[in-house]
């Protein structure tokens, strides 16, 4: 069975989990008077994806959400492509939302990416070793480096689906290369996140299925919270799954790398592994966990692919804005409750291990159309073994008596150590719930996008990567340098990264799941 292993009974261990389950339902993560709490939640959205969700949270934010001294919000929409229809729409409505902030707490950007010529592209590629020697003096030269995009690379036209490896590029030409942007444009959202006058997060949301969001939001994270921040803020990834009535689908190969660089920037011990290869500058990023929101429940619940996306949008708007930000405030405090050692003190931030994603899923007060049916595990992606140890139910009313029904529900789908807890201040007709401590071997959409990965052409498999690409390493090949690690080299590369290949793979500790 996957998750932590149960203490013996009788045990210290077992008698300090037991103490921290009390205290859970107790709630000692709990934010008592979230009226007077100063609203510091500030949000990066990347992609097609990132940017809706963004959009949604400036339209439904409540009337009173700045209204504590010391209160500000800050959102930055990233998209990539001039003539792109449906994301300059997108970024205009959010354009065009500001005007419902108080300028003085207050600032909303936006930033469509142009796509250059290859040319422009590969000029700066050629340069991208003396970019990272500027901004990171202990930077492993690599002396065999070689672009990661070829001269003939095709690029993308307007409104199609971008590459992660080429979304990359362009993200890092406006980041590094001539005026820098994109460098200037993160230093204007950290001195407005800032400038909040109470505790501050930085919430990073971008799709795992295309291309732009993926490709963009894991170089951005780094530059952001190791560089700008110096690891002082808060940041926490929010990562959108994609569903079966997404153009790709959930078993689409570039799913595959999407985790695994994901994986070894969140599991504690893969990332040593890469900072030790590739510098400190790659130490993981998401300071403050990272949630996954599987989109898969409403598809099967609606059929509709703008349904689901609008579904999802208002749920992620709701957890970032309802009760002035305590409803994320607490999940977030639970989750490090919930995976921290029975020892660890509570205000300590968890160290994240290979279960380092928390499930973010949602279900209609109703029972219509999305329910907590014996299907739910399976639309979540999750295998059979996975049990939380704590699950609470977020809703807007917890005396009525269908929250009681539905923590039953809950009892009885995932069978956690500890009675799911019900909270109140949730989305009307809603009820939204997190299962903590995920692995990505705990998801059958892992291996089905890895028989897609190993399935798919060299050059597709490249342009799939993004992290550690400016390293020359294709992180999900094996490593050409030493047999049984991870990284390959790109062209005559000799770097790699110190994370054994198999766990990639996902073969241990969960091979009888494959």
């Amino acid at each position: 069975m996957r998750g932590r292993p149960t203490p013996a009974i009788g045990t210290t261990e077992a008698k300090l989990q037991q103490r921290k389950l009390d205290a859970l339902r107790r709630g000692v993560h709990r934010i008592a008077d979230a009226s007077t709490l100063p609203y510091g939640v500030h949000v990066i959205g990347v992609g097609g994806a990132g940017t809706r969700v963004v959009e949604q949270m400036l339209r439904d934010a409540p009337d009173d959400l700045l209204a504590t001294d010391g209160s500000r919000i800050t959102a930055l929409a990233i998209d990539i492509g001039d003539c792109n229809g449906e994301s300059d729409e997108t970024l205009s409505r959010i354009q065009g939302m500001a005007q419902r902030f108080p300028a003085d707490r207050a600032q909303i950007e936006t930033v469509s990416l142009p796509m250059p010529p290859i040319a422009e592209l590969q000029d700066s590629l050629g340069r991208y070793r003396d970019f990272l020697k500027l901004e990171y003096p202990l930077y492993h030269w690599n002396p065999d480096y070689q672009s990661w995009l070829d001269a003939d690379q095709v690029l993308p036209k307007a409104g199609e689906r971008v590459p992660r490896a080429v979304a990359k590029a362009v993200y890092g030409r406006a980041y590094y290369d001539g005026d820098r942007p994109m460098a200037a444009t993160l230093r204007r959202f950290a001195k407005s996140v800032e400038a909040t006058q109470g505790d501050v997060v930085v919430c990073i949301v971008f799709g795992l299925g295309g291309g732009t969001g993926s490709g963009i939001a894991l170089d951005l994270a780094r530059h952001l919270s190791n560089g700008i921040f110096g690891r002082r803020v808060l940041v926490t990834g929010i990562g959108i799954a994609p569903c079966d009535g997404d153009p790709d689908g959930q078993a689409d190969a570039n799913l595959y790398p999407v985790l695994n660089e994901l994986d070894c920037l969140c599991d504690e011990t893969k990332n040593v592994g890469v900072v030790r290869s590739c510098g400190d500058l790659y130490k993981n990023p998401f300071t403050a966990g990272f949630l996954m929101v599987p989109q898969e429940p409403v598809w099967q619940g609606v059929h509709d692919l703008a349904a689901t996306h609008q579904r999802v949008n208002e749920e992620l708007a709701a957890l970032l804005t309802l009760r002035h930000g305590a409803n994320l405030w607490e999940v977030l405090r639970l989750l490090n409750w919930v995976a921290a050692p029975s020892t660890q003190h509570s205000a300590a931030r968890t160290p994240w291990g290979a279960q380092w994603m928390h499930l973010c899923g949602f279900v209609d007060l109703s029972g219509e159309p999305l329910s907590l049916d014996p299907e739910l595990p399976g639309q979540l992606g999750l295998l059979p073994g996975y049990t939380p140890e704590f699950i609470e139910l977020r809703v807007a009313r917890a005396a009525d008596a269908s929250t009681q029904a539905l923590a039953t529900a809950l009892q009885s789908l995932f069978s956690p150590e500890a009675t799911p807890n019900a909270a109140e201040g949730g989305r009307e007709g809603s009820a939204q719930f997190t299962l903590p401590r995920v692995a990505k071997t705990d998801l059958s959409w892992f291996f089905a996008a890895r028989d897609a990965y190993e399935a798919a052409t060299p050059q597709a498999r490249l342009l799939g990567h993004a992290l550690l690409l400016e390293q020359g390493v294709l992180l999900c090949e094996p490593s050409t340098r030493f047999e049984g690690m991870a990284g390959a080299g790109i062209g005559a590369s000799q770097n790699w990264v110190a994370v054994p290949f198999a766990d990639l793979r996902g073969e241990f500790p969960t091979a009888d799941a494959a």
